[in-house]
């Protein structure tokens, strides 16, 4: 349940979200429907954000600079558009039919999420108390701000995992590895289920070492239900070019398809089902 404390935390100007007067959810949701937040988009999407067809919602603001993010354009709060939960809401009920067909549901993304902690967890909520599937899309660091109840009522998070190595893990994601590590821990032993998400970057994750240490650590994860290997693409540079921002990986290859099926091959050899 999201309390005033919560809604407190969304630092938005009084009267910049304001909705109508609820009369149609119960008065235990209520609260929840009024929590401000700040949003860059939204998509439909089959089959890369969580199972099914996905309402996908990406929040505006990241802390976080990672070299292989291809959307800068979500780094900054200020510049997406404030929303209440209850509009989004409103939103994700035109599709709510194609959505439950598809066995797919709704996953927050970003940005980073729980940069909005209140907000990503209000959202899920009325989501959840609606029957659709829901979905958490984050890099884990700052998962200290998701509390047990609300990662409770997530069915699936697609947790960024790029490297054990505490380095690497800095150079790639602009972040420290431990944070994220704990966020995984905890996901485990609250028996969340979880799909990892390794971006394979030519130069940066993608030695033998790095993929066999990552693949190790998640086979002891008895929650990761499987593991998505995913291609560096550079679709990033425009949006970099546009924001007169510097791409940190211009002239960085995509991987050969030999390059993913190896990596692929070393998270099954760890008993891992692999996308």
């Amino acid at each position: 349940m999201v309390t005033a404390t919560a809604v407190r935390e969304i630092s938005v100007r009084r009267g910049a979200c304001r909705t109508p007067p609820l009369t149609a959810w119960p008065q235990g949701s209520r609260l929840a429907l009024h929590v401000c937040g700040s949003v860059h988009s939204w998509d439909l999407s089959t089959g890369v954000s969580g199972p099914g067809t996905r309402f996908v919602l990406f929040t505006a603001g990241c802390p976080f600079r990672g070299r292989h993010l291809e959307s800068p354009d979500t780094w900054f709060r200020e510049r997406g558009h404030r929303t209440t939960v209850r509009e989004v809401l409103r939103r994700v009920d035109r599709y709510r039919r194609v959505l439950q067909v598809s066995g797919g549901g709704v996953t927050v993304s970003g940005g980073e999420p729980l940069m909005q902690a209140s907000f990503t967890s209000a959202f899920l909520h009325g989501c959840k108390e609606s029957g659709l599937h829901t979905a958490l899309d984050t890099s884990g660091h700052l998962g200290a701000a998701a509390s047990n109840s609300m990662l409770r009522e997530i069915d699936l998070t697609l947790l960024d995992l790029e490297s054990l190595d505490p380095q690497t893990c800095r150079r790639v994601t602009g972040h420290d590895l431990l944070p994220t590590l704990r966020f995984a821990h905890r996901l485990a032993d609250l028996g969340r289920p979880a799909w990892i998400r390794f971006v394979l970057v030519p130069g940066l994750t993608d030695a033998p070492a790095n993929v066999e240490g990552l693949a190790d650590y998640v086979a002891g994860l008895p929650n990761v239900e499987r593991v998505e290997v995913l291609a560096y693409h550079p679709l990033g540079v425009h949006k970099h070019e546009r924001l007169a921002s510097r791409y940190p990986l211009a002239g960085t290859p995509e991987p050969t398809r030999q390059q993913l099926e190896s990596a692929r091959r070393i998270f099954r050899e760890h008993g891992l089902a692999v996308t």
